[in-house]
């Protein structure tokens, strides 16, 4: 039977010669992952069924990154909640404060997922491993606390979406353009359960981050996980980072999709979401009249070295427009190193920008740049639902570090 890349990683976990789409199957786990907000309701499910052990202890990354550094009571209390159950069972990949980062770009940092793994976490970008080839997705608390009690999982069998893309992009356009594009396409539910997965000649053109970043936002259309095939970038991306064993999945070409997209790289215009849904997407041109009170530039969509540099470019010689407020969330401790190193911190600096250590911070309106009422801010997160920054009668437009960067310099949307 032909099987996408995504049946068949679900296949060799679930011990099965093949699958098909709809069918209910139970696999096997390579990473189990949770957070300050939802490992304590995992691990309050996880002590109710009775489990003595977990499956694996270095099969389990637990990570702070929601609330932290703790803003309140509330949220140092969740993370205390983490920080016992990791040092009760031994877990080997918690990540403290000082050494963490936002999950999903410190886990392929640290070398946990790798290209054929099947990993799920309480969160829902999780699907951000599709980059390296890997099946991920997003869970409740109570699947991650089965996950971590046994090890498996049970899904179903996602039909697939075949995006292929063509041309060259051209300077700045970014995988965050591309994304967007595609959520504008097909709506916020146009892949509802389906794996999206990205194919096509110019798959070369897109940097590891720009993958990490189109896998991110897969579920911004409803996807159960966004996917791309292993090339040679990504082999050299694995073989840096990782010393786990990984098996590369190809899709079959008679494989079965529910629907193809195609997408001309070397057209797209930079992309603007605008409120209150990721699909609400204009052209950044056709947005500059619109005067802006913030700039956020991070994330774990968006915060990667390559998105810092993007900004740190655009910057450079320059001052943040009187009455904005630029604050820059590196997306790790290694990110927020190397930025200094290579002098994207002191540019940022100058130019007027606010630097925070890693944290999810404002992009869930957790901390560290809540909106006010009537306020606008122009943000290179994943969502820009009402009131997911701070107060519901603010605005929120997603647009890559570029567009983030020159509308933070020119008080409004602009473009570099």
């Amino acid at each position: 039977m032909a099987m996408t890349m995504t049946q068949k990683i679900l296949a060799k976990h679930a011990g099965k010669s093949s699958v098909a789409a709809g069918e209910l199957i139970s696999a096997k786990l390579d990473m189990v992952l949770g957070n300050d907000i939802t490992a304590p309701l995992a691990i309050n499910e996880f002590k109710k069924i009775g489990a003595e052990k977990v499956f694996d202890n270095e099969k389990i990354a637990l990570v702070p990154d929601h609330f932290c550094p703790n803003k309140d009571i509330k949220s140092a209390e969740q993370a205390k909640v983490v920080r016992e159950f990791a040092k009760e069972y031994s877990i080997k990949n918690y990540f403290e404060v000082g050494q963490m980062g936002i999950e999903h770009a410190l886990l392929p940092e640290q070398g946990l997922v790798t290209a054929g793994d099947v990993v799920i976490g309480a969160d829902s970008h999780t699907c951000t491993y599709g980059a390296l080839g890997a099946f991920s997705t997003g869970v409740g608390s109570t699947d991650m606390a089965a996950g971590m009690a046994t090890g498996e999982l049970w899904f179903k069998v996602p039909d697939a979406i075949k995006v292929v893309l063509s041309g060259r992009p051209a300077k700045y356009i970014s995988g965050k353009d591309v994304i967007l594009h595609l959520i504008g396409m097909i709506g916020v539910d146009g892949a509802r359960y389906m794996s999206l997965e990205f194919t096509g000649e110019s798959i070369g053109y897109l940097s590891m981050d720009d993958r990490f970043t189109i896998a991110n936002m897969a579920i911004e259309a409803g996807a159960k996980n966004g996917i791309f095939p292993v090339d040679e970038k990504t082999l050299e991306y694995i073989r840096e980072h990782s010393k786990k064993p990984y098996e590369i999945f190809e899709a079959d070409s008679s494989a079965n999709y529910a629907r193809t997209v195609e997408i001309n790289l070397s057209e797209l215009d930079f992309t603007v979401a605008c409120p209150h849904l990721p699909s609400n997407t204009k052209p950044a041109s056709s947005l500059k009249d619109i005067k802006i009170d913030q700039v956020v530039i991070g994330s774990c969509t968006n915060g990667r070295i390559e998105d810092l540099r993007v900004a740190a470019q655009i910057l450079k010689g320059k001052k943040i427009a009187d009455g904005v407020r630029c604050i820059v969330f590196p997306a790790t401790q290694k990110i927020y190193l190397q930025a200094i190193e290579e002098g994207l911190i002191q540019t940022m600096i100058e130019s007027g920008a606010a630097v925070s250590t890693p944290t999810c911070g404002p992009c869930l309106g957790g901390h560290m740049g809540i909106l006010a009422k009537g306020e606008k801010c122009v943000a290179t997160t994943n969502r820009n639902f009402v009131g997911r920054m701070g107060h519901t009668e603010s605005e929120i437009y997603l647009a890559s570090p570029a567009v983030a960067a020159a509308s933070a310099v020119a008080g409004k949307i602009s473009t570099p």
